[in-house]
């Protein structure tokens, strides 16, 4: 039997997934986790020196949920606004007496 044109297999059909809207209690939730890690620093009793640069403390928080919010915001625009939001409260932080002192 000698075929005159090629026949298309059947592709499996592409769903796409529908971007669920998140409810309003996982937005809370998400906000406040990235509050609290946003305010977790290991800060030192006295100051260590860099070079000519005094360091009082390691946001350890701050690092520790941008890994989380990389691994689990799958919108990019949405990462980039947990990512300025986690900034703000760990820099409003810094000055604070909030942390973990050593």
């Amino acid at each position: 039997m000698v075929r005159t044109r090629n026949k298309k297999t059947p592709t499996k059909k592409r769903y796409k997934l529908r971007d669920r809207q998140e409810t309003d209690g996982q937005y809370l939730l998400k906000l406040v986790l990235v509050i609290l890690m946003g305010t977790a620093w290991l800060k030192f009793a006295t100051p260590v020196m860099l070079g000519p640069v005094p360091v009082a403390g390691l946001p350890i928080g701050m690092l520790f949920a941008f890994l989380v919010i990389r691994r689990f915001e799958k919108r990019q625009a949405d990462r980039k606004i947990w990512y300025a939001m986690l900034i703000v409260v760990t820099l409003i932080c810094y000055f604070v007496p909030a942390g973990i002192m050593i």
